[in-house]
């Protein structure tokens, strides 16, 4: 009776109910994430073959991969982005009738200074993420749809072509998380255990 009642109470109620938080969530990744995942892959593994589509006013994550047409009726600016060995991705903001600013993905250069020409026109491509300019940890807290950018088929003079979709640019962690919430739970029951057995 004296060893049960060196056992504090209090903190063996908040570990308990910590480990039961972590289970809960490793749980939540492998049969709610995971499965939601793989079905959203398999939607976008299908997009490429669909009919194109006008460039989407809104963004809608179903959307990547799918095939696209639209008009740049004037390129505002022409920015570079860092795109890892490519070099780096011409993107062109374009003015269009249906209103929001569309960002077009012409080519790749592994020349700094490079500078094209390129006055608009029609256009055809796929569907990407565009660059995101949020901090990492300000997307953590932001549920607001990544926005959308049309990678163009051809690029302009002077410039390589674009790289073709790739579904393994899209992440797929979940496994992972939900066996990392395990490995966290009973690290925790671990460690504390043995607190309590020195304590006792």
């Amino acid at each position: 009776m004296r060893d049960v009642r060196r056992i504090p109470v209090l903190p063996t109620i908040v570990v308990a109910l910590a480990v039961a938080l972590m289970i809960g969530l490793g749980l939540w990744q492998l049969l709610d994430r995971l499965p939601k995942k793989q079905a959203y892959l398999q939607q976008l593994a299908a997009n490429p073959a669909k009919p194109a589509i006008p460039f989407p006013t809104t963004p809608d994550e179903t959307l990547l991969f799918r095939r696209v047409r639209a008009t740049c009726l004037e390129p505002t600016a022409i920015r570079k982005v860092g795109a890892g060995k490519a070099g780096f991705r011409l993107i062109a903001d374009c003015r269009t009738a249906a209103g929001p600013a569309m960002p077009v993905q012409l080519g790749t250069t592994r020349d700094p200074k490079a500078q094209v020409a390129w006055a608009g026109g029609a256009v055809t491509g796929y569907l990407s993420h565009a660059p995101d300019a949020r901090p990492l940890i300000a997307g953590l807290f932001d549920s607001t749809p990544a926005p959308l950018m049309l990678v163009a088929d051809a690029p302009p003079p002077g410039l390589a072509a674009n790289a073709r979709p790739d579904l393994s640019a899209v992440p797929n962690n979940h496994l992972a998380y939900g066996v990392q919430w395990f490995f966290f739970a009973g690290v925790a029951a671990v460690i504390y255990g043995l607190a309590l057995r020195r304590r006792v």
